[in-house]
């Protein structure tokens, strides 16, 4: 496959979306829990496509598969989303980036060895502000822009938006990203904190301590503990049977 044609698998369609975070009240998973997970997916499902029945909220995906989504928000020193990148690839590991609009405006040739790489990508506001906090006008601004920023470099917008400072789309939010054409707001079940800094071998510990089939992991690029601890966190997922992938690939 060419990585034009990755590329416009990754995106999702993000086409026919344009036609068409404080607390939320929309916490339901994908699928019920369950602890013990298959060894394969159904035969049905499609690494590029995601199930019709999802709720607008998403926090985590099926138990029922040995496989979780790594999220990262998108911004910071590019040095360090490169290395992230490929030591994801080197332990064939794939992952979310939901971006900040003004970090691809000044690194655009990200967006493309993110997607070249097997990865996705998603949105993330454009000036990661409060976005809980402004008017729903702003609010719109704010995801139509990184929205544009996306389309101008990718081609399309991306399946998913997640808010800036916020785990979960407020009803004013939701309503505002549904109007920059997104049909998901993608939240996360496990907080890794690495935005406090605290370390790579704790990094490594709050992932692992918390990581489960279908979670949605919270990252950032742009700490160096957080790349620091990728090496650990990977082979340590591995070892429980768990797999990276993309969160098109997890809700599939």
């Amino acid at each position: 496959m060419s990585p034009l044609d990755r590329r416009r698998l990754l995106l999702g369609g993000a086409g026919a979306l344009l036609a068409g975070c404080s607390a939320s009240p929309h916490r339901a998973a994908v699928a019920p829990v369950t602890d013990t997970p298959s060894t394969s997916a159904p035969a049905t499902a499609s690494r590029d496509t995601v199930a019709a029945d999802l709720p607008f909220e998403i926090r985590s995906g099926p138990r029922t598969r040995p496989q979780l989504a790594l999220t990262f928000h998108g911004q910071g020193d590019p040095r360090l989303a490169d290395a992230l990148l490929a030591e994801a690839e080197r332990a064939d590991a794939r992952i979310t980036v939901l971006a900040v609009g003004t970090w691809l405006q000044e690194y655009p040739a990200l967006a493309k060895r993110i997607l070249d790489g097997g990865h996705e990508l998603g949105n993330h506001t454009q000036h990661h502000v409060a976005v809980s906090s402004l008017s729903p006008d702003r609010q719109y601004a704010e995801i139509r822009a990184c929205a544009d920023q996306l389309r101008k470099l990718t081609g399309g917008i991306g399946r998913w938006f997640r808010p800036s400072q916020a785990q979960d789309c407020t009803p004013s939010v939701a309503a505002e990203a549904r109007r920059a054409g997104y049909t998901h707001c993608l939240s996360y079940d496990l907080d890794s904190l690495d935005w406090t800094d605290p370390g790579a071998e704790a990094v490594t510990r709050t992932v692992l301590g918390g990581a489960r089939a279908g979670s949605v992991v919270s990252l950032h690029l742009g700490h160096a503990g957080t790349v620091a601890a990728l090496p650990a966190v990977l082979d340590g997922l591995r070892q429980r049977g768990l797999r990276a992938v993309t969160t098109t690939e997890l809700l599939s």
